[in-house]
């Protein structure tokens, strides 16, 4: 090759020099990796990119989006350089290293961003996978960029400084407080990533609630120093990765998985308004069709108990009777049954609490087939909504704070009592 350049500068007439035939030689490789780049770009990149935008797959719409075909193009006409300067020149011409050395900084230089496209790729395809979203790909990417970055600036000071790389890595030692302290946030991001997705503790698209951070919403990024929540208020916190393995926080994941969220609420009865129920009130709470069986099996009961005991049912105070509030509270929990939002395979009662100075707390406590915020809030309403309605129909009555106006009613009856 060396022979047929020399004979075509004889041909054409040039001194055939060290200098002519050194730029007869740059022109060459000028000419040859323009026409490469044209070859590779216009044509080849074109059918790509017609390809890939006409594709279904994901990753064929991906690579071409992260810009891998490019770059490994442009490393690619890097390494043709470096060939035909190995080609044309010999190794003892002063042109040579210089050649190599911006070839070999091109070459690494787009190597590193044909890699960083990649991992690119890989997080798009991994998104698009319940189980790739679980993990946290984003933080272990960046830092495998990280690292890439730190090779690649040591071998491109060793090709500058023209030195073993080996040296350099060597002096890493001596630098290592430093770097630990520059890089600390990004290695305890990456050691939290690891211990996050190998305990699979998160996970983009987990509710997450952190009070100390004011967290409260949707996980929508995990990378290598951050994460970063959508508050159901719209607005963005971010919290130090780190910070998850190192303070508690609430994810509800496991609610969303289950299929079932809580419902644990209460009413306050107003006291004075319990009573047993008299015949008449029987009759008329019979008729209601959760509360049939009920009272047919309880009425039963009581019967069977007074009749054996001989109990003188002529003082209410004797015996077993049904009251107002269980009847209420049988009712409620044949209501819950029947309601088909409700999950049944999960615990469900009506309970009552320990009565204080705002009454008697009977609480719902159930759990809803749908987690879905709206419809669970819906779902809690309409049950309230019924039970406040049908109070009446058992002569009961929600516990009411006195106001200012019903105190001075109070007071001024007590004053003309007197």
């Amino acid at each position: 090759m060396k022979d047929l350049m020399h004979t075509a500068l004889n041909y054409l007439g040039i001194p055939n020099n060290e200098y002519a035939y050194l730029a007869a030689v740059i022109l060459v490789i000028l000419f040859t990796s323009l026409v490469i780049h044209w070859l590779l770009h216009k044509v080849v990149m074109g059918l790509l990119r017609a390809n890939a935008k006409s594709a279904e797959q994901l990753w064929k719409r991906s690579f071409y989006k992260n810009r891998l075909f490019t770059r490994v193009a442009l490393t690619l006409q890097g390494l043709i350089i470096f060939m035909q300067a190995r080609l044309w020149l010999d190794a003892d011409d002063s042109a040579l290293p210089v050649i190599a050395v911006i070839t070999s900084l091109w070459v690494l230089l787009y190597g590193l961003l044909s890699v960083y496209s990649l991992l690119d790729t890989l997080e798009d395809i991994s998104n698009t996978n319940p189980a790739g979203r679980r993990l946290p790909l984003r933080g272990i990417f960046q830092s495998i960029k990280l690292i890439g970055a730190t090779v690649a600036i040591i071998f491109a000071l060793a090709l500058l400084i023209g030195k073993s790389p080996v040296i350099l890595f060597s002096g890493l030692g001596a630098m290592t407080a430093i770097l630990l302290l520059v890089f600390k946030d990004p290695i305890l991001g990456l050691v939290a990533g690891i211990q996050l997705s190998a305990n699979k503790m998160l996970a983009v698209g987990d509710w997450l609630e952190m009070p100390k951070y004011g967290a409260d919403g949707e996980v929508t990024d995990i990378n290598l120093t951050t994460v970063k929540v959508r508050n159901w208020d719209k607005t963005i916190t971010t919290i130090p990765t780190y910070a998850l393995i190192a303070d508690s926080f609430k994810n509800w994941r496991g609610m969303a998985e289950a299929g079932g969220r809580r419902i644990k609420r209460a009413i306050n009865i107003d006291a004075t308004s319990v009573h047993f129920l008299s015949e008449e009130d029987v009759m008329r709470l019979r008729k209601a069709k959760l509360l049939t069986d009920y009272i047919e099996q309880k009425a039963k009961e009581i019967t069977d108990y007074n009749t054996q005991h001989q109990v003188d049912t002529s003082c209410p105070v004797n015996g077993r009777r049904l009251t107002n509030l269980g009847t209420f509270r049988a009712y409620l929990t044949a209501y819950i049954k029947a309601n088909p939002h409700i999950h049944l395979g999960m615990t469900h009662m009506v309970r009552q609490l320990s009565p204080g100075a705002e009454g008697i707390p009977i609480e719902v406590y159930a759990f809803t087939n749908n987690t879905e915020w709206l419809a669970y809030e819906n779902i809690q309403s309409d049950i309230f909504d019924h039970i406040f309605a049908v109070l009446a129909e058992f002569d009961l009555r929600i516990y009411q704070a006195p106001s200012g106006y019903d105190m001075r009613q109070i007071i001024t009856g007590s004053t003309q009592s007197h």
